[in-house]
């Protein structure tokens, strides 16, 4: 059985790594974007980005001061035994984003949505958000992952109905348009990870592409050649419009397109966008059942994905 104590801890621990240490394959997308960047600004941009996030790490504190949605994903082994049971580890889930925020790894920036009350904990109904997947074994992977509010709230998710006539080149053609029309001014920071979600109803396609944005390694690929070219087709379509880093212009507005899929309906394809910011903030970590902690490089969320 995985006991409390140690769930707890690793819950915080995630969350305040999350905060703080960006995993190393956002890094290199950094570093391969600042060498291949032609335009003076954008690569300015990048460069101080870059900097910023390794210094957040020196000093343990926020990489970006946008702390945003606080968001758990629990990946949990079918014979996964857990003190307390499920309400317990969501509790502690609850207790963690207090700590953080009180310590000031988060920001308080959860509010009520139509008064405006803030609790000052980032703790409310339905925040912090709970996903799970139940898989083969009996170990327990938390993640947790920080959606930011630029690339939530600015037209960074945006969801279409794609008829089967329109195929591909319809569902390309919206995913192009809809980036477009988010990016102007830079509103969702780019460059992006860009998460996409195709097939299943509209809450369907919306998750996976915000799983797809948030928890795949940045630049791994469907193991599906489908929609592996989709990716690829995108991620060159995306970069050739020049919307650069912060709009300033350039070579790199994506860092990488993900595409997930949901078997659809005839009547039609729901096609969904999620980005998420450059600094594409989140940890993971294992709980073996022996009560042993692996810290992950990044999230397995998604099986095949390489």
């Amino acid at each position: 059985m995985i006991q409390k104590e140690t769930y707890t801890e690793v819950l915080f621990n995630c969350v305040k790594r999350g905060s703080t240490v960006i995993s190393d394959d956002v890094l290199a997308a950094f570093s391969d974007a600042i060498t291949k960047e032609t335009n003076e600004s954008a690569q300015a941009g990048l460069n101080h980005t870059y900097e910023s996030i390794k210094m957040a790490k020196l000093r343990n504190n926020p990489a970006c001061p946008d702390t945003g949605w606080p968001l758990f994903f629990f990946k949990v082994g079918n014979t996964c035994e857990i003190e307390g049971g499920f309400i317990a580890l969501e509790e502690a889930a609850r207790s963690a984003v207090r700590k953080a925020t009180k310590e000031g790894f988060l920001r308080a920036t959860m509010k009520h949505p139509l008064t405006g009350e803030d609790p000052g904990d980032n703790v409310g109904n339905n925040i912090p958000h709970f996903t799970y997947m139940f898989t083969e074994g009996d170990d327990l992977q938390i993640i947790f992952a920080a959606k930011g509010g630029g690339s939530e709230c600015f037209g960074g998710t945006r969801h279409r109905v794609v008829a089967f006539a329109d195929g591909i080149k319809g569902i390309e053609k919206f995913i192009v348009e809809a980036f477009i029309d988010a990016s102007r001014a830079g509103a969702i920071c780019p460059p992006n990870i860009l998460g996409i979600g195709i097939g299943g109803t509209a809450d369907v396609a919306a998750g996976l592409a915000k799983q797809a944005a948030s928890l795949r390694p940045v630049g791994s690929h469907n193991p599906d050649p489908q929609f592996r070219k989709i990716e690829e087709d995108l991620y060159k379509a995306i970069n050739s419009l020049g919307v650069g880093c912060m709009g300033a212009g350039g070579n790199t507005s994506v860092f990488a397109v993900h595409v997930e899929y949901a078997f659809t309906h005839l009547a039609g394809i729901c096609v969904a966008i999620s980005s998420n910011c450059m600094v594409a903030r989140r940890a993971a970590s294992r709980i073996l059942v022996d009560g042993s902690v692996v810290e992950m490089k990044y999230p397995e969320w998604f099986k095949g994905a390489h």
